[in-house]
């Protein structure tokens, strides 16, 4: 009888919540003749591209790297499938059934806080075009929780639609009830906005010339309040100053949410519960020179200018925590996947290895060191599928 150490009984348990979460997605092989187990294949993958595989290639070279550690937990009947056998089950694999259990997996995992920050952004794959079959690059809208770091599901774009369509149907996935989902100018929709609330959360909107009306009176009614002197109109302010690395960024935020006064915006009726508008000032001051940006939003919000400031502030997390870390540590700008689903089911493999390298926390090193190491260490590995699948 073979006595299995604790080690061992961990791995078996985290590949167990692994095919559990993942159970719904159906495997696109037939049945005859089938080699390799669904579970060991998605095990094996998601593993790989934690440890710093960014292909298929590089998927089946960790395999058979590792094949004596991962058949002490998995079942490998016919040993580590090809590379060839990775592509072409993910090519094939249900791209709708995979996010879906990937959201389902996010919510057992992430509790989000009332008034998170849920910050909805597009990113494009910029090597998943192929000219030969006239495809263009596919292009991917996300939805990042700020405080808890990770990536809450992801859809893509339609080929003949753009973000305005795909973001309520990537919200309406989402368990996000006393949050605050920000967006950039081309989430500021109404549609977008009711969908926001229909989830029981508030929305924070940039607001541009594409509602052309509406930003026209909102910058108007900045305008007023300034030559005013600040006293035509009831509002509340807050000012913020960063310094570092040589420069120094004043932001100032005002906030207009009186009722009697919003009501005369142009739209105001087409937008549910619009409770506040408000004008955002930076000023950069470096020593190649200076600038000055202004911008406006729309919210549902009626909180003071300094929650409105940080939740505008905060919406950029998505940038630097998620899609630069994607290009950086995963170089997902460089990926010429592109056949079938196999773009965007990769793109979904990268948002799992990132959450799970995000909710381990033991080492303070950035995400491309943690790659390294998981490839290295197999304990370290286990520690942040454990953090990800416990």
């Amino acid at each position: 009888m073979v006595v299995k150490n604790e080690k061992a009984i961990k791995s078996e348990e985290t590949a167990a919540t692994i095919e559990r979460y993942f159970a719904e997605v159906e495997d696109p092989r037939s049945r005859i003749n089938q080699e390799h187990k669904l579970v060991d294949i998605l095990v094996i993958t998601i593993c790989a591209v934690i440890c710093g595989a960014d292909d298929w290639e590089a998927v089946a070279s960790f395999g058979r790297a590792k094949q004596s550690w991962l058949e002490g937990f998995l079942a490998l009947p016919s040993g580590i499938p090809s590379h060839d056998t990775f592509w072409r089950v993910f090519r094939a694999l249900d791209a709708e059934e995979f996010q879906r259990s990937f959201v389902k997996w996010m919510q057992a995992l992430c509790r989000l806080k009332k008034g998170e920050i849920v910050a909805v952004d597009g990113k494009k794959l910029r090597r998943s075009f192929a000219k030969e079959d006239s495809k263009a690059a596919i292009h991917m809208v996300s939805a990042w929780a700020s405080a808890n770091g990770v990536v809450l599901g992801q859809r893509k774009v339609d080929d003949k639609s753009n973000e305005i369509t795909a973001i309520p149907e990537l919200l309406r996935t989402l368990e996000i009830e006393g949050c605050i989902v920000t967006t950039d100018a081309m989430g500021c929709q109404t549609e977008i906005a009711q969908t926001i609330l229909d989830q029981n959360a508030d929305y924070l909107l940039a607001l541009k010339e594409n509602q052309p009306h509406l930003y026209e009176d909102v910058a108007l009614l900045f305008d007023d309040l300034e030559e005013s002197g600040f006293r035509a109109y009831t509002y509340d302010e807050v000012t913020d100053v960063d310094k570092g690395h040589g420069r120094i960024e004043v932001r100032k935020a005002w906030v207009i949410s009186d009722p009697d006064i919003l009501c005369h915006l142009r739209g105001f009726q087409r937008w549910p519960q619009l409770r506040s508008v408000v004008k955002i000032q930076s000023e950069r001051y470096l020593p190649s020179g200076n600038s000055c940006e202004i911008r406006y939003f729309i919210s549902s919000l009626d909180r003071p200018a300094s929650a409105i400031l940080h939740a505008v502030r905060t919406h950029w997390s998505i940038e630097n925590s998620c899609h630069w870390v994607l290009d950086i540590a995963f170089r997902e700008d460089e990926s010429r996947l592109r056949k079938d689903n196999g773009a965007q089911n990769f793109a979904l493999l990268r948002h799992i290895a990132l959450n799970a390298l995000k909710q381990e926390s033991s080492l303070r090193i950035g995400i491309k060191n943690k790659r390294l190491r998981a490839g290295w260490d197999h304990d370290y590995l286990m520690k942040v599928l454990s953090a990800a699948f416990s």
